[in-house]
C-alpha cells in the first residue's frame, strides 16, 4: 500500500471520492468516524487497491468555507476563490441566507458574486432593486435567464475554484449542467452509483470546466449560521461597517444604548443604513447566546 496526494471531488459526509494527479478516482473513507473534511480538500491517501483507498490527513488549506450553529458546525468547502451566491425571485428567495453567506465570504477571505437567476421572470424587478446595494458594496452583480446561462457566467468563473451556494430551486444544477454538458452524465452515473437513495444535491461535488476552472455545486441551503466568527471581528465583514471600528467611545461597545457609538451616529445620519446596524446586533445576539 502507498501514499499518495489527492483532492476530494465528491463529499458524502464520512464517504468521498478522491482522485489523484493522474486522474484516477477511489472511494475513501477515513480511519475514524471524523469528518471534518470537505469538497476540495487536498488529502494525503493511502490507496488500499484500484477502487478504494483511505484518508490519512488533509493538507493545509487555502480557504475554507464553513456555517456553524449553536450546535454544530457544517464543511461546505475547501481551496475555493470564489463563491456564487445563486438567487432566484421564484420560489421566494432568502436575503437572510444571502446576506450571512457574503459575511461568511469575507471571514474566509474568498472573493464573493451575487448571481440572479431566471432574470426573465417579472417578479424579478423587485429583487434587481434590492439587490443593487449589494452592487455598492462591491459585490458583483451577474443576471442570468435560461435563455442566456452560461456565456458571462463562464468568463466570471474563469481561472477561479468556484462554489455555487443557494437554496433548493434558485437554479444552481441547471447553471452546472449548461457549464458542464456532456461532462455532467458521466458524473451523475458516478454519484448515483455510491449515493444510493438519495438525489444527486444531497452531497458536494467538484467538477473541471477547464484546467484552470474548477466548480463545486453543493447542496440547498435554508440557513447559514455564524457561530464559528468572534463578536468582535464582525464588523471587519461588513463593508459598509469596517471604516467604523475602532471608533466607538468603548472597546466593547454592542452598538445599542452606549454612549458615542459610531455606528449609531452613522446611522443617525444616514451614512449607514439602519438596517444594516440591525443585522450587525442580530447576529451579535446569536454569538453571544
Amino acid at each position: 500500500m502507498s501514499k499518495h496526494i489527492a483532492q476530494i471531488i465528491t463529499s458524502y459526509g464520512r464517504r468521498y471520492i478522491v482522485r489523484t494527479a493522474d486522474q484516477h478516482t477511489y472511494e475513501a473513507s477515513t480511519r475514524s468516524k471524523r469528518t471534518d473534511y470537505a469538497c476540495g480538500d487536498w488529502v494525503q491517501i493511502q490507496i488500499i487497491n484500484a477502487e478504494q483507498a483511505v484518508i490519512e490527513k488533509v493538507e493545509s488549506r487555502q480557504s475554507l468555507l464553513y456555517r456553524q450553529d449553536a450546535w454544530k458546525s457544517k464543511l461546505i468547502a475547501a481551496n475555493v476563490s470564489q463563491l456564487i451566491v445563486v438567487l432566484a425571485a421564484v420560489p421566494s428567495p432568502s436575503e437572510a441566507l444571502l446576506q450571512r453567506a457574503l459575511i461568511a465570504a469575507e471571514a474566509a477571505d474568498i472573493r464573493a458574486v451575487i448571481v440572479l437567476n431566471k432574470s426573465d421572470l417579472p417578479e424579478t424587478a423587485a429583487w434587481r432593486e434590492k439587490l443593487s446595494f449589494y452592487e455598492t458594496l462591491g459585490y458583483p452583480i451577474l443576471e442570468l435567464s435560461a435563455l442566456n446561462l452560461s456565456g458571462s457566467l463562464k468568463e466570471v468563473l474563469q481561472g477561479e475554484t468556484n462554489i455555487f451556494l443557494g437554496q433548493s430551486g434558485m437554479g444552481k444544477s441547471t447553471l452546472t449542467n449548461a457549464l458542464l454538458g456532456e461532462q455532467i452524465a458521466r458524473t451523475k452515473e458516478i454519484s448515483a452509483a455510491l449515493d444510493s437513495g438519495k438525489h444527486t444535491t444531497t452531497h458536494a461535488q467538484l467538477y473541471d470546466l477547464d484546467d484552470e476552472t474548477k466548480l463545486i455545486d453543493s447542496p440547498g441551503l435554508q440557513e447559514f449560521g455564524l457561530h464559528h466568527l468572534a463578536v468582535a471581528d464582525l464588523p471587519r465583514y461588513f463593508p459598509d461597517l469596517r471604516d467604523l471600528m475602532g471608533q466607538c467611545r468603548f472597546h466593547n461597545c454592542s452598538h445599542r444604548a452606549e454612549p458615542n457609538c459610531a455606528f449609531k451616529a452613522a446611522a443617525e445620519r444616514g451614512e449607514i443604513r439602519a438596517e444594516r446596524l440591525a443585522l450587525l446586533q442580530k447576529i451579535t445576539d446569536e454569538l453571544s447566546a
